[in-house]
């Protein structure tokens, strides 16, 4: 038998180690208090004014292990940002970039009313929010950098009257400054209104309300534009212009004070290994191989979005088995020949543009493609419109409803934008058919939701006021090469018109790209493209998205990849708009002009119905048990206007007819009497027993027992010897019940006797 092993270490041995590392961890912990975290020095703010509102921005308290972190206060509204990034490269060939916002109920002083009573998933808001900072920081990172990277933005404490937003894009960008993290920044951003007839920079919660203009802009050094996204009231576009020119001065403001912070605090930005460019050579010999056979693809106007696509792609994977015969040392590195030729491929694209003024498909920088649209797809339905935009294909419909069925808006979300639930509501849909592709259908991505709310946002100005039906308009992309969501903006116009809903005006939406030389200084070239291809967006500078009405603008939202453009591109991109917008709208008008006047079958009935304040609890019901019945045979809903006013819903007149009919009948309906002590009733026999019979007085009271020793002045042992029987009328006398039993006392027996029968006979008479 082998001998055990012999024990080296005892418990001794593991509580001296113990000891010994957690003397050099204080003894760390001590040095790094004393050097940094004590110092007082090492917390620093700038306070600055941004439209006559103070902001302050500091760091240096709050989460140090992060590689930046900054706090921005405004009022009493406080947002921590962090920015981490790995130390390692990741093999992907773009910026791996994830922002996320979050809004937590303890920040406003609340508890979240979900079951487990703590923050679950991202919101909507917030994943809107986290998609506006993503956009307004990922064009200021350097080329080439793609370490995975990260930005949480923490709300520390929310006044309900004070942007958060905003703060935490300045704030985000003041954490990257201050770190070590590659950033070309730093990054401003405004949020401007209009009130009084006056721009307004940054407005409180209250003043945003009474704003027909809420537009946000991120913007760079020498009044460089980077991110744009707003909406509006049919704001006119001279105005629009005069605000983004107010923004961007005061953005000014806003990188002045970021580059004193960064002077001062920032740390020396690390050392990293950027994604090297593919050699000068390789270029030149694709260029030699493909640029005559490349040339031709991309003039060809007869080629559609995957003819186009498929003829690229056939000639990419001739060219990169040719560069390997020629290079092949690169044969294990074919990454770098793919970019390769996708660089030169993008140069080739973008040169033709800027040299000829001709696009791909052969129309001009301001040409739109060929357009078609088509209502009333679908008798059934409430509404609904096809749009048609060169290979973009969208379907809307309509639907209406009660006031009940708005969708209500989370707490966090009413606290800071004032807003407690939606009757307008626009749902956007890209399955993966609309690009011939094969994914997972039905879960909606942050990418669908930006766009569904850019739609929303461009159509929600014209809806009516007070519009007594909640409107659900949805988008569902057939066919995507470009655009889809301001084709959304276009086909839930036509959609709502053919609903009959009377909107202020008809509404059109057009995306516009940029063909830039790539550099933004003096020597900058570039080609404005109206109405953009999928390609000429993927090859483009700038996807710009705007929509409007005939009178003014109604949404807009503007990425930018460059480091920011001159805002003389932006004032020149709104005006360019302006006549495709037009243009649009003029070939929408020759399929609908105005709302629908005449109402569809399908069309969904809604009323008025008053009820007096003493049948106001007949109608409801114990328990709202009326209206539930009222539901649930008819399926009319009822909504309180006020303490006698209800509005009725029905999807037909049918139904509305069938629920008038039982109102009636609940009103009509009588209340059960209150018997009176000592009074003589009329009553029924509903049933017979041994020990009695069961009397009904009224048909609204349950039956009551009259047990035989009060049904004769005689001794009898059952009911049936007095010949009684189900449905016998008799006379009783009610005595309420007894005060020990609770049993309620009948009696017909003393109605026998002489002196009772000749009272009651005088009674009678009288």
């Amino acid at each position: 038998m082998a001998a055990p092993l012999k024990q080296t270490w005892t418990v001794k041995n593991h509580l001296l180690l113990m000891q010994k590392h957690l003397k050099r961890i204080g003894q760390l912990c001590h040095e790094v208090q004393k050097s940094s975290w004590g110092n007082e020095e090492s917390v620093r703010n700038v306070k600055f004014d941004v439209g006559n509102r103070p902001i302050e921005i500091s760091t240096g308290q709050f989460a140090r292990f992060a590689d930046g972190s900054a706090v921005a206060k405004q009022g009493d509204t406080t947002v921590l940002v962090t920015a981490v990034s790995k130390s390692k490269s990741t093999p992907a060939s773009f910026l791996p970039l994830t922002v996320d916002y979050r809004q937590k109920a303890a920040s406003a002083g609340r508890i979240p009313t979900n079951f487990l009573r703590r923050e679950l998933g991202a919101s909507d808001k917030e994943i809107l929010t986290s998609r506006l900072i993503d956009r307004s920081l990922r064009p200021l990172f350097p080329a080439g950098f793609n370490y995975e990277t990260q930005i949480i933005c923490n709300l520390m404490a929310v006044d309900g009257d004070h942007d958060p937003e905003v703060l935490s894009i300045n704030a985000a960008s003041a954490a990257l400054v201050l770190s070590d993290i590659p950033f070309n920044g730093p990054v401003g951003a405004v949020r401007i209104g209009y009130v009084d007839h006056e721009i307004v920079i940054n407005p409180t919660r209250l003043e945003l309300q009474q704003s027909p203009l809420n537009l946000i802009v991120s913007g760079c050094s020498d009044n460089k534009i980077v991110m744009m996204e707003g909406h509006a009231d049919n704001f006119e576009h001279d105005l629009f212009k005069e605000g983004i020119k107010t923004g961007v001065k005061e953005i000014n403001t806003i990188i002045l004070k970021l580059k004193e912070l960064r002077e001062s605090l920032g740390k020396p930005k690390r050392d990293v290994e950027y994604k090297l460019a593919p050699p000068d050579e390789i270029f030149t010999t694709i260029e030699r191989l493909t640029k005559t056979e490349l040339t031709a693809i991309l003039q060809d106007a007869s080629h559609d979005k995957f003819s186009r696509d498929n003829a690229v792609r056939d000639l990419k994977s001739s060219t990169i088995k040719q560069l390997i015969e020629l290079f092949p040392d690169k044969e294990k590195d074919k990454e770098l020949l793919f970019e390769a030729y996708d660089l030169y491929a993008k140069k080739l694209f973008r040169k033709l543009i800027l040299q000829t003024d001709k696009r791909c498909d052969g129309r001009s920088l301001t040409q739109l493609r060929p357009i078609s649209c088509d209502i009333n797809m679908f008798s059934p339905l409430h509404g609904s419109a096809l749009f048609q935009r060169g290979q973009t294909q969208v379907m809307c419909t309509v639907t209406l409803d009660s006031l009940d069925s708005a969708a209500k808006v989370d707490t966090m979300s009413q606290i800071i934008g004032g807003i407690k639930e939606k009757n307008f509501m626009l749902h956007y849909e890209f399955p993966p058919y609309a690009t011939n592709e094969i994914s997972k259908a039905g879960l909606t991505t942050r990418r669908e939701l930006g766009h569904g709310a850019l739609a929303e946002k461009g159509l929600r100005s014209i809806i009516p006021d007070n519009y007594p039906f909640t409107i659900r308009l949805t988008s569902e992309v057939l066919e995507s090469n470009g655009s889809s969501s301001m084709a959304s903006i276009c086909g839930g116009s036509l959609a709502l018109m053919d609903a009959g809903v009377p909107v202020k005006q008809a509404a059109a939406g057009v995306a516009l790209g940029l063909i830039s030389s790539g550099n933004t200084d003096d020597d900058f070239k570039y080609k404005i493209l109206t109405d953009i291809l999928g390609i000429e967006d993927y090859m483009g500078d700038m996807d710009f998205k705007i929509a409007g009405t005939r009178t003014g603008i109604t949404a807009l939202q503007a990425d930018v990849k460059l480091p920011g453009i001159p805002i003389n591109v932006v004032m020149e991109a709104i005006e360019q708009s302006t006549d495709a917008k037009n243009e649009i709208l003029t070939i929408m008008d020759n399929k609908i002009s105005e709302p629908r006047k005449e109402q569809k079958k399908s069309f969904p009935v809604i009323e008025t119905y008053t009820v007096s304040l003493a049948k106001r609890s007949k109608f409801i019901g114990v328990g709202g048990l009326n209206l539930k019945k009222l539901t649930s045979e008819t399926g009319v809903r009822v909504t309180s206007i006020d303490e006698t006013n209800f509005q009725l819903f029905a999807h037909n007149q049918q139904s509305m007819n069938e629920a008038k009919e039982l109102i009636e009948q609940f009103l009509a309906e009588e209340r059960a009497p209150e018997l009176e002590y000592g009074a003589i009733y009329t009553g029924k026999i509903t049933e017979i027993r041994n020990y009695g019979v069961m009397v009904q007085l009224h048909p609204k009271l349950e039956a009551m027992m009259l047990h035989n020793m009060q049904l004769d002045i005689r001794k009898i042992d059952h009911p049936s010897a007095l010949g009684l029987k189900v449905g016998d009328e008799i006379q009783v006398k009610y005595f309420a019940r007894d005060p020990h039993s609770g049993q309620i006392r009948l009696s017909r027996k003393i109605l026998q006797s002489p002196l009772a029968k000749a009272s009651f006979l005088n009674a009678k008479n009288r």
